[in-house]
């Protein structure tokens, strides 16, 4: 059953930056969960600032294979206010650890996502690159291990699976 283009969740946050003086635009973090495709150009222009010279990108996509079975489509599912609280959380994070940070936006997609699209963009504008990329890996590892969204991948067989990811904070629990 196809979903549709909608946003399912979005949330901008007005966030005090410590240098307001470069940037007439005050610094805003933008969660986004949805069913529609994901915009690389969208996601990359909403933090771009006057006073930044970086713009870093992290693009998950969904490959065609894991572990030898070929897979045609990932479908993920969120328990969203939890997920949108998290992902929130993350950007606070990110602040704190590196506060020249201007602009934060986290998008991830929900429903069916065939190989070769967006699962999730993030990107993160600085005033220079070593900030913005350490930031970037720093969210997409703290995303897969914190944030409730769920995998599932499709095989050409027809064949299903659901992933846990292995930097899951509950990853294991189960297996005690």
């Amino acid at each position: 059953m196809s979903q549709p283009a909608n946003d399912i969740g979005s949330a901008g946050l007005e966030v005090e930056n410590a240098d307001m003086s470069s940037c007439e635009i005050a610094a805003n973090d933008i969660v986004k969960l949805t069913h529609g495709k994901l915009s690389t150009e969208e996601v990359s222009a909403s933090v771009v600032c006057p006073s930044c010279g970086a713009v870093s990108l992290f693009i998950g996509i969904t490959r065609n294979s894991f572990e030898g079975k070929k897979v045609v489509e990932l479908e993920y599912e969120a328990y969203i206010p939890m997920a949108q609280s998290e992902m929130k959380k993350i950007c606070w994070d990110v602040r704190r650890k590196w506060p020249s940070v201007k602009h934060i936006a986290i998008h991830h997609r929900l429903g069916v996502v065939p190989v070769s699209e967006a699962s999730v963009i993030i990107a993160i504008s600085s005033p220079h690159r070593s900030e913005s990329l350490e930031a970037v890996k720093y969210c997409i590892d703290t995303l897969k291990a914190t944030v409730p969204i769920w995998k599932k991948e499709i095989y050409e067989t027809e064949d299903c699976s659901w992933k846990e990811n292995k930097e899951c904070r509950w990853a294991g629990s189960r297996e005690k």
